[in-house]
């Protein structure tokens, strides 16, 4: 399995990103081939971190790529920052 983290910073309506990555965003990535998992999750201060996992690389990636387009074209003005991203192989999990 392969998972990223992406952590957005700066987000400015918390409430509305969370609605619009329920609504629109997740039922995107679930079509992902390989999907497995994803969560957002608000950590305060303007910070929102999404986790999403996938059986492959290949699904992660396109995740990711996903999510980038996703943002620009949906979020760009609630999540002005680019986000820190980070990804790679699990190695545990329960």
């Amino acid at each position: 399995m392969h998972a990223v983290v992406r952590r957005y910073e700066g987000v400015t309506d918390r409430a509305e990103v969370g609605r619009r990555v329920n609504e629109e965003f997740v039922p995107l990535i679930r079509q992902v081939q390989g999907f497995v998992a994803y969560y957002w999750i608000d950590a305060g201060g303007g910070v929102m971190v999404s986790t999403s996992v996938y059986q492959d690389r290949a699904g992660a990636e396109e995740s990711s790529d996903r999510a980038a387009q996703f943002v620009r074209e949906h979020l760009a003005s609630l999540m002005p920052n680019a986000p820190q991203v980070t990804g790679g192989e699990v190695v545990a999990h329960t």
